[in-house]
């Protein structure tokens, strides 16, 4: 009788250890409201938006959670898959934010242009210090723009460059072995005819 108390003793502490570590093994998760993963960008997070800036647009509203321990902070990476621009192997630069505060869980629809958001993260695109919505011509293809987003175990010490393309790889260098967790969410946008 003592044994077999002892043993169900065991399955209690194995059970609780194994729901413990379940518990804080839950996947880092990006979501974006405005559309489902892999289905169309709205045309209201475009640059073919009727308000929309040349090469900008209004960001939509990004969120994650479940960020590793020990999370220092965050990078959104926005990339559009199928342009390379001035004939390379890089994609072209939608959006990199870096430096995002540990504590954020996303960010709100419509950041505003500057080089310094008001969270203290700083962000470049290809249109400059601002998020360069979808932009691909009606004539070809929907593209596929890539958002990605990075839990980090460091801030990063990088400073916004006159190239986006430079500083984009500047930033994912820093990043190198610095990255606890990874998300990815895929739309797909051309312009309408």
């Amino acid at each position: 009788m003592k044994s077999l108390r002892s043993v169900m003793a065991l399955a209690a502490v194995v059970c609780l250890g194994l729901a413990s570590v379940h518990a804080h093994s839950q996947t880092f998760t990006l979501s974006i409201d405005a559309f489902a993963d892999g289905e169309d960008i709205p045309v209201r997070h475009s640059q073919a938006a009727e308000d929309a800036e040349p090469g900008g647009g209004t960001s939509p509203e990004l969120r994650w959670e479940n960020a590793p321990e020990g999370t220092r902070s965050f990078v959104v990476h926005m990339q559009d898959l199928d342009f390379a621009p001035n004939r390379g192997v890089r994609t072209q630069v939608h959006w990199v934010v870096w430096n995002i505060p540990s504590d954020a869980s996303g960010l709100a629809e419509g950041q505003p242009r500057g080089e310094q958001l008001p969270n203290g993260a700083y962000q470049i695109s290809a249109t400059g210090p601002v998020y360069r919505g979808p932009g691909a011509p009606a004539s070809r293809p929907r593209h596929h723009y890539l958002f990605e987003v990075y839990a980090l175990d460091i801030d990063l010490d990088v400073m916004p460059g006159d190239d986006p393309l430079d500083t984009r790889d500047a930033v994912m260098a820093a990043m190198e072995g610095h990255v606890l967790a990874k998300s990815v969410y895929m739309g797909r946008f051309h312009r309408p005819e």
